[in-house]
Formats: structure tokens, C-alpha cells, sequence
């Protein structure tokens, strides 16, 4: 893995941009760590100040200030989106390698299931999960649901790596060395489908983040946490830009979007580099 890091850094501008987007937003995060007010306070700083010298970002309608509560909020935001993207790997990889492996009635048995979750409508039966769970509902509880329902996709992306690493020359060397299917599968072909779990997840963190971002937007969550959804739902609800206090949605905003396409830029460069004839191309092979 780390000669691939290398090897886009080095070869791909799409993939170096892509990071130091990446890298930006973490260090915003990280910054609330060292924030002077707690991001549940409110009316501790006067509201609706601009951006300026003392308050960068400007406050809020309810004394706020806007850049320590993106802090908070871009951090929850990425680590809903992290919770999502490890669980739901977890479940893509076990259904994908297992079905391509074994293949026959374990392969019918799975990618039945698979099929069902890629037909369900994920985001009415999230917003139904919602009002079920209206009085329980938690940052957690959304974040395993939103991992149950986001894995079906790539889990046949996976299968379909490993039922052609079924067939290769070193698949049946290990079987005849004794090796049980368990360890076939995560000692010879895991490696060679780390590519692919790595371009899936920075699209999974995408599509979980965009999901946060929409249910927050529209109350469907615990509005009182701190994200990205969040407070452009608050800012929604005291009509910011119609009083133009337009920087309270504005760097949400702006932020988002450098983090969907940091991830985007990620996973486009990946994908490149799982291509072979792409990669030849952009490091001046044939």
C-alpha cells in the first residue's frame, strides 16, 4: 500500500490535490479539540457579528461563533462518515469475498440478500427509521443504520475481484498447501482487492457524509449534535439568509464541498490506478 501511495502522489495531481483538500478539513476538525467554547453552549459570544478580525467566520443568531462550531461540526460529520464507511466495509468485504470464493449455493444464498438491500429505497426507510426511533434517536443508532443499508453495491464490486482470483495459478497452489478457505481468502487475495476497498470507501465516506448532511438539513436526526447538516438546519430555522447572515451558511457550506471532493478526487485516482492501462499512461509506459 505504500508504494501505491507513492506512486500517485508522484504521478497523480489529481490524487495530491485530493489530499491536501483531505488535509485541510482534517486539521479543521482537529482544531476542535482546542475550542474556547463548548460546541452545545449557545449565547456566548454577541450574535450575528460578521466576519472579522475577532470573529472570523462571524456568530450566530444564537451566539455562536461560527468558525469554532464548524470545528465541532466538520468532526462529527467526518466521523459519522468514517463509523459508516468501516462498518459497512466490514459487511461488503465478508459478503464479497465469501460469495466469490465459495461460490455455488453460498454465492446464490448472498448476492440474494445483496440483491435485496440494492433494491430498497435507503433513504425513506432511513427517514421511517427516524420517527420508529424519534424519542432513542442518536448520532449512533443513524450511523449503523445508514451501515446496514450502504454495503449491497460494493459487495458485489469485491465478489467480482475474488471469483477472478479464484481461478489464478496461486489460489490453487494455496489450496493444495493445505490452507483452509478462510485463509486463502485473507491471506492471498485480500491484498489484491485493498485497491478496490480503498476507492469504495472514500465513495461509501461520500454518500455517508452527503446522507448525514440531507437527514440533518431536514430534522431528521438529533438536530442538538453538532454537524454540517446541523447547522445549516439551525440556520435554516432563523432564516439566515433572508436577515443576511449569509456566513452562517455559507462556510458550512464551503467546507462540505471541499471535503465531497477531496474524497471524489481520491476515489477518481484510484479507480485510475486499479486500471492498468490508465496507470501506464500516467507514469509514460506503453
Amino acid at each position: 500500500m505504500i508504494r501505491i501511495f507513492r506512486d500517485l502522489l508522484r504521478y497523480n495531481w489529481e490524487f495530491g490535490l485530493g489530499c491536501a483538500l483531505l488535509l485541510v478539513v482534517l486539521s479543521i476538525a482537529f482544531m476542535s479539540f482546542f475550542s474556547p467554547y463548548p460546541p452545545l453552549d449557545v449565547y456566548v459570544v454577541p450574535p450575528d457579528m460578521p466576519p472579522s478580525a475577532q470573529y472570523i467566520f462571524g456568530t450566530t443568531s444564537r451566539g455562536q461563533d461560527v468558525f469554532w462550531q464548524l470545528t465541532a461540526a466538520i468532526r462529527n460529520t467526518l466521523a459519522f462518515g468514517v463509523v459508516v464507511a468501516v462498518l459497512s466495509r466490514i459487511i461488503s468485504l465478508t459478503v464479497g469475498l465469501l460469495a466469490g470464493y465459495l461460490g455455488g449455493r453460498v454465492d446464490r444464498a448472498l448476492m440474494s440478500i445483496n440483491d435485496t438491500f440494492i433494491v430498497i429505497p435507503l433513504f425513506p426507510i432511513l427517514v421511517l427509521f427516524y420517527f420508529v426511533m424519534r424519542d432513542n434517536m442518536s448520532w449512533g443508532l443513524l450511523a449503523l443504520a445508514a451501515a446496514c443499508l450502504g454495503w449491497s453495491y460494493d459487495a458485489r464490486l469485491i465478489r467480482s475481484a475474488t471469483m477472478s482470483l479464484r481461478t489464478r495459478e496461486f489460489t490453487h497452489q494455496a489450496v493444495f498447501s493445505g490452507m483452509r478457505a478462510p485463509e486463502v481468502v485473507l491471506r492471498e487475495h485480500l491484498p489484491y482487492v485493498l485497491p478496490i476497498i480503498f476507492s469504495t470507501t472514500m465513495n461509501n465516506l461520500n454518500w455517508s457524509i452527503g446522507l448525514e448532511v440531507t437527514l440533518s438539513v431536514l430534522g431528521f436526526t438529533d438536530i442538538n449534535t453538532p454537524t454540517i447538516g446541523g447547522m445549516i438546519y439551525w440556520a435554516n430555522q432563523h432564516a439566515a439568509l433572508v436577515s443576511g447572515i449569509w456566513w452562517w451558511m455559507a462556510f458550512p457550506v464551503i467546507l462540505v464541498i471541499c471535503l465531497f471532493l477531496g474524497l471524489f478526487l481520491l476515489a477518481v485516482s484510484m479507480n485510475e490506478y486499479i486500471d492498468p492501462r490508465s496507470r501506464l499512461a500516467r507514469m509514460g509506459g506503453a
